[in-house]
């Protein structure tokens, strides 16, 4: 059926209209305080790239509004909202360890996001905790013994990330990838229960597993919110039934739009609907603090943009949301990574490129828009440095994330973060 002519003339003023405001705000973004302040609201840089991005904003009015419940009562575990990921058990001998975390208390962080592998502990078999890799053998608890020590030293805090079993507790070895959760979570959770019993008292911080909702964290096998929960429950029970004071840390969820990762393997599903399934599955009373990963990719801390589809620094708040909505609003979220990836010109940018100048100045930028948050508690940076060069040899893009080259070259994202969390330190007070 043919177009009425009145819809055609009401198009055609929708577009000259769309076109004329792009027109002016073309002329607007001459003038430097306009872009400032669209930065501001967007987190983009380039031209064009603001004019969308404002069109962006225009349409969000439209959708349902993000409830984020910033004035309820939040329950504290933490001293300080700074921290950073560390790889201190790749870096060889106790006093190079220390220097590397001595480096980590000048830049002014106070919480340290530490690995402790399964496979690097229980290495030979079920309660085998001697490390017979080398001659000769030695208990596999010394270089997290002296980790723990060094950070108290420091005056600083351990967050342990327990993860990646060894070899040994999978009845198929590593055919699903090195990554892939035990056939018996129980194997898992009796490794937690000693991990605690050992250091309680010394570290309070646990979180369980980072990322199941994508490859290749759970292994060459579909994802599936419902096992994890379930590795969560018997994880979190053995750390509390030995330290009642432990605060137990759900695995960072990675921000993803894929919907694929529970049907096939090597897939990745929504951290939105994993969390959603988390939940319908029962996991709420087994974590005491919900983390997300705060990457900004291909936009600024700034960018206040909203939709499901989009990944940007905003998208906690959509998480937030839904610890609202399942009456969670009383419990914290960390931001276990952060930051933003200065990939050299010539090399791929899976997770956005930024200058090393915009990275500085992003990062500080990044702790301002968090302040609007009160329900963050902390935010650990990604990440401080890494022992060998290996990232950069397989031209790897998270080598680019550093604050420090593998060397101990400081990078300028490091220099920044250091004096505004020194101007911060002076402002408050705090140590």
């Amino acid at each position: 059926m043919p177009s009425h002519p009145g819809s055609l003339r009401d198009l055609a003023w929708l577009w000259a209209g769309t076109v004329a405001l792009c027109g002016c705000l073309l002329l607007a973004l001459q003038v430097t305080p306009v872009r400032q302040w669209v930065e501001g609201q967007t987190g983009e840089q380039g031209t064009l790239s603001q004019i969308k991005a404002m069109t962006d904003l225009a349409r969000q009015v439209t959708r349902p509004r993000v409830r984020t419940a910033d004035s309820h009562r939040m329950q504290s575990t933490v001293v300080s909202p700074y921290g950073v990921n560390s790889f201190l058990h790749h870096e060889v001998g106790e006093a190079r360890r220390g220097q590397v975390m001595a480096l980590a208390r000048q830049a002014g962080f106070v919480y340290l996001r530490q690995p402790m592998p399964w496979q690097d502990v229980e290495i030979h078999g079920r309660g085998d905790y001697e490390d017979r890799r080398n001659d000769p053998a030695r208990s596999a608890w010394f270089k997290y013994d002296t980790i723990v020590r060094q950070a108290q030293a420091q005056g600083m805090e351990i967050v342990l990330r327990l993860d990646n079993p060894p070899t040994w507790s999978r009845t198929d070895g590593d055919a699903l990838g090195s990554q892939a959760p035990p056939s018996e979570f129980e194997d898992f959770a009796a490794f937690a229960e000693q991990v605690a019993r050992r250091y309680r008292g010394r570290i309070r911080h646990y979180q369980i597993w980072n990322e199941p909702n994508i490859y290749p964290e759970w292994g060459m096998q579909p994802v599936s919110p419902e096992d994890y929960t379930e590795l969560l429950r018997l994880a979190s029970e053995a750390i509390r039934g030995v330290d009642p004071d432990a605060v137990i840390v759900a695995a960072a969820l990675a921000a993803t739009t894929t919907f694929d990762g529970d049907r096939v393997p090597g897939g990745n599903l929504s951290d939105l609907v994993y969390l959603q399934r988390m939940y319908d599955a029962g996991a709420a009373p087994y974590f005491d603090v919900l983390a997300v990963q705060g990457y900004g990719l291909w936009s600024g801390p700034t960018d206040r943009r909203m939709h499901p589809l989009v990944l940007n620094f905003s998208r906690a708040r959509f998480v937030r949301d839904l610890m609202v909505q399942r009456g969670d609003a009383a419990k914290p979220m960390w931001i276990s990574e952060m930051n933003w990836n200065a990939v050299p010109a010539g090399q791929s940018a899976p997770f956005g490129r930024v200058s090393l100048a915009t990275q500085a100045r992003y990062l500080p930028l990044a702790y301002e828009r968090i302040r609007e948050w009160p329900w963050v508690e902390m935010a650990n940076v990604w990440y401080l440095k890494r022992a060998q060069p290996d990232w950069e040899n397989r031209n790897d893009p998270q080598a680019y994330f550093r604050l420090m080259t593998y060397d101990g070259e400081l990078m300028p994202v490091y220099r920044a973060i250091q004096a505004y969390l020194a101007a911060e330190r002076d402002e408050t007070g705090d140590p």
